[in-house]
């Protein structure tokens, strides 16, 4: 059962993020904040829902929610600050894009750097026990997933509307075949062999 705050300052935001072990594509990040009132019972953690239960909250997230917020970072940012750096960057873009300014931040994981002067917790799986870090992971998740659509009309060979630019089999046989597109983070292990030492 999630909870609806962390705390009992009213404008708690949660904020998540999506596309991190990716290979191609941007790292994105959602900013939630709850009304009092607002309750779901589908709502979990992203990872724990289908494709279609995820489509059909986002835009009761969206509508429901006080403040939301979404942002990606590119793969030349990751590349140039490192994966850990875009996502708490993506976070606080994520944050900056609420309506509402919030009061304190809850985040998903055990990393995360100062937001202004909001004061912050940071909860590993708190995608599972908070609904607004939920509704973040769903938000992330859903529009990174439409972005990657997106960008397979461009690189159809990559696969990208099913594999989301996650490192599959299938991904790296077409990155063996067919190079990088503009859209791979040049900073990540694309191939197994890149690992590789000769002798």
């Amino acid at each position: 059962m999630l909870k609806k705050y962390h705390t009992t300052m009213l404008g708690e935001a949660g904020t998540d993020e999506a596309g991190r072990g990716c290979l191609a594509g941007p790292v994105t990040a959602a900013a939630v904040i709850l009304p009092e009132g607002f309750a779901n019972d589908m709502l979990n953690d992203s990872k724990l829902l289908s494709h279609n239960n995820r489509t059909i909250l986002r835009p009761l997230i969206e509508t429901g929610c006080a403040g939301f917020g979404v942002a990606h970072i590119h793969p030349e940012k990751i590349d140039e600050i490192n994966i850990l750096n875009a996502a708490i960057l993506a976070m606080h873009q994520a944050i900056d894009r609420l309506t509402i300014f919030p009061k304190f931040v809850i985040v998903d994981g055990n990393k995360f750097r100062p937001y202004r002067e909001i004061p912050y917790e940071c909860i590993v799986k708190g995608d599972s026990k908070y609904m607004s870090i939920a509704a973040a992971s769903v938000l992330a998740k859903t529009h990174r997933d439409a972005y990657m659509a997106e960008l397979h009309e461009k690189y159809p060979v990559y696969n990208w509307k099913k594999n989301k630019g996650y490192p599959t089999k299938e991904h790296r046989e077409a990155i063996r075949e067919y190079g990088l597109s503009p859209y791979h983070r040049r900073s990540f292990r694309q191939l197994p062999e890149q690992m590789a030492l000769t002798l």
